[in-house]
């Protein structure tokens, strides 16, 4: 510290005994310019991955009008504060490096030492969001994948890393933590390198992912940016300006305040919720006690701030790692939504989140999503459209037509009793196989399930093409186990194709006649609609269709027609 400084502070102890309430604040803001030390968020920590390939963003705060100067690999660039604090800079495109690095950042405030990031590699960076079949891990939380023991035992990958926000600071539908109103700088998080020791806590979907992509890009160092919470729905994931910019979003914002009733208190819902459980815990005792039947436990609190907070979430878990550099984002949710009138106008909310997202990161991000699998009782009806999950998954189709977007789908892999599906290794690997073809260029020769291109109606049959229909055939044992026995009973044995409907014009479906033609088309009939009018395939919670191409993946459900 200089001297004039030292003066200065002196004078202020000395005219404070006499004018305090002017000359206070002044001894509290002199030393805090004095001490400002360069911080980072926690996002750029020990173990980090940085993305190859592209301008990478270092950011983070200092005092204002400090120069901050960051260095790694062999690059050095500088910044200034801003009037707040915060600084930024960017570095020049990286080369994939299994190598620890070290990145250094120094401010210019004398006597302050360089932050050093240790640890430091440099591959691919993914983003995974969504609800909790994402924050499914590998073993803990939501449950355990299949062959759990084994696969962790032998998780040593120290090149693969994830990041999640600490523990205790994670937003969850059981806590008490309610996201901020605005969007917030940082959050506490760490990164963790795999090891049979860490995976256990790591995301299903980004473990596998991550070991795929590492595979086949010769073993490119995989981050994965964990922000998933479960059970909640899409508009708490989209910035709110955003989603008031959308007019056809409004039913959002009213189906959430009818859930958030005026003054809804969530400490206040919490301890109503405990005094509940406490006395039926008592009543409990004394049934047992008086050999009678305990009775119903009350439901569990649930904080519907986080729930139903628009927005919510993508202010506490998604702008703290705002502008981080990364490939793109799987997204792994609908659950939520699946039944509710949200589920009506989820492509809209989909594709509102995927451009507000490319635009808070201002890179055209990729985006790669999991339709909703088979769930639930499998079908009976030739349609079912009310039933869960089913125009969902067609909404969740309508995104597609954005570009630099690919959906995996995932019929056939779903579980008719658990929400959770264990083989999360399945449907990690349908999103890498997007990935590869897509994003990366590999030569993947099936990347994607059969996917409705075209139909043509003609007398008292009905003609549907398909894309990525490469040997076309009837293929019950790639459904799930329940779906799989109905699929071969109905069928006499699985040879025929099973999970299409048509109607006439009196909007009557009935199940159809089909039979594979060439060039990926599929001729549809039934003596009972003697005029076809429309199509449905696979539409129900858990269908029976069982049209797969060569790679066994089940075709994606569809309609040709918009009758409600």
């Amino acid at each position: 510290m200089n001297l004039i400084l030292m003066n200065l502070i002196l004078m202020n102890l000395v005219l404070m005994k006499k004018l305090p309430a002017l000359f206070a604040p002044l001894l509290f803001l002199i030393p805090a310019f004095a001490r400002a030390a360069v911080r980072l968020p926690a996002i750029i920590s020990e173990h980090m991955v940085l993305q190859a390939g592209v301008d990478v963003p270092v950011w983070g705060w200092a005092g204002p009008g400090e120069t901050v100067t960051v260095s790694f690999a062999g690059q050095t660039v500088s910044a200034r504060a801003a009037d707040d604090g915060a600084w930024r800079v960017s570095l020049a495109p990286l080369k994939a490096s299994a190598a620890p690095q070290t990145l250094a950042v120094r401010g210019s405030a004398g006597g302050a030492a360089a932050l050093e990031v240790a640890d430091v590699l440099v591959g691919e960076v993914w983003l995974g969001s969504g609800q909790s079949n994402m924050a499914m891990q590998m073993k803990g939380l939501h449950g355990q994948v299949d062959d759990a023991d084994a696969e962790i035992a032998a998780a040593a990958h120290p090149g693969l890393r994830m990041f999640v926000h600490d523990e205790e600071h994670v937003y969850g539908i059981y806590k008490l933590d309610v996201p901020p109103d605005k969007p917030a700088a940082d959050r506490p998080g760490r990164w963790i390198v795999c090891s049979p020791g860490t995976a256990a806590k790591f995301s299903a979907i980004g473990y596998y992912f991550g070991r795929e992509i590492q595979r086949a890009l010769g073993g490119v160092p995989f981050g994965f940016i964990n922000t998933a919470v479960g059970g909640t729905p899409i508009s708490a994931w989209t910035s709110l300006p955003a989603q008031e910019k959308e007019p056809g979003l409004k039913p959002s914002f009213d189906w959430n305040a009818r859930q958030l009733k005026p003054g809804y208190d969530p400490a206040a819902a919490q301890k109503e919720a405990d005094d509940a459980k406490r006395a039926w815990l008592l009543l409990r005792k004394a049934a047992t006690a008086a050999g009678k039947p305990a009775p119903k436990a009350p439901p569990p609190f649930k904080n519907l701030a986080v729930m139903y907070k628009n927005g919510g979430l993508f202010n506490g878990m998604v702008a703290p790692v705002i502008p981080a550099a990364i490939r793109g984002v799987l997204w792994y949710q609908g659950e939520r939504d699946a039944l509710y009138q949200t589920a009506g106008y989820y492509g809209l909310q989909m594709e509102t989140l995927i451009k507000d997202w490319r635009a808070q990161w201002g890179r055209d991000l990729w985006f790669l999503w999991v339709q909703l699998p088979d769930a639930r009782a499998p079908q009976k009806l030739p349609s079912e459209p009310k039933g869960w999950g089913v125009l969902l998954r067609e909404q969740q189709a309508r995104a597609l037509r954005l570009p630099k977007t690919g959906m995996a789908v995932t019929l056939g892999l779903g579980d008719e009793k658990n929400g959770h599906p264990t083989n999360k290794a399945a449907f990690a690997r349908r999103l890498a196989l997007i990935a590869l073809h897509d994003v990366y260029a590999k030569p993947v020769r099936h990347w994607m399930a059969p996917v409705y291109k075209s139909a043509v109606f003609e007398q008292n049959k009905v003609t549907v093409a398909f894309d990525h229909a490469d040997g076309l055939h009837a293929n019950a044992a790639a459904a799930n186990a329940a779906t799989a026995a109905a699929a071969a009973d109905a069928a006499g044995g699985g040879a025929e194709i099973k999970g299409f409907a048509i109607a006439g014009a009196d909007k009557k479906f009935v199940w159809a006649d089909a039979r594979v033609e060439a060039g990926g088309r599929v001729v549809l009939s039934s003596p009972l609609v003697p005029k076809p009018a429309a199509v449905r395939y696979a539409w129900a919670p858990n269908p029976l269709g069982n049209l797969a191409n060569a790679a066994g993946f089940l075709a994606a459900p569809f309609r040709t027609d918009d009758w409600e």
